[in-house]
């Protein structure tokens, strides 16, 4: 067999109904869509949703809570995180990122899980008090900026 001589078999591919095609094609005049109402028409039928006019469960579910649209979100740092470092190197932002700790553009906090045995010198955007406090003990520094 060639590449030129494959064909499907006879069944292999459904022929799609042609609709409203006469009374001999089993599917005409109506075109399989009943007689009358709104679904027979053109662009009828109801909306997503709809109950027929009963009060739909996406309104009668009670809302609850809120959005705060001036929540700042942080981008969380470990101090275990913080191995990928040598002893004495300034980690700011722009390191961060180069060593795939952060991905996304958004202020970063640096948490105290973990320990660290080397100093370093952190500047970042917010900082907790066992992370400060861990770093400091080592003889590093933390700057917020």
């Amino acid at each position: 067999m060639k590449l030129h001589e494959l064909a499907s078999s006879n069944d292999s591919r459904k022929r799609r109904r042609r609709k409203g095609r006469g009374p001999g094609s089993g599917r005409g005049k109506t075109a399989g869509r009943g007689t009358k109402g709104q679904n027979s028409r053109s662009g009828g039928g109801v909306n997503l949703g709809f109950e027929g006019g009963q009060m739909p469960l996406q309104r009668r579910i009670p809302k609850r809570g809120f959005t705060n649209i001036s929540k700042k979100e942080y981008e969380i740092i470990n101090i275990k995180d913080l191995r990928k470092f040598t002893s004495g190197d300034i980690v700011d932002k722009g390191k961060l990122r180069e060593a795939g700790l952060v991905r996304k553009p958004r202020p970063v906090k640096l948490l105290g899980i973990g320990d660290i045995s080397f100093p370093l010198t952190v500047k970042i955007d917010k900082v907790s008090r066992s992370a400060r406090e861990k770093i400091e003990s080592t003889g590093g520094s933390v700057e917020v900026i």
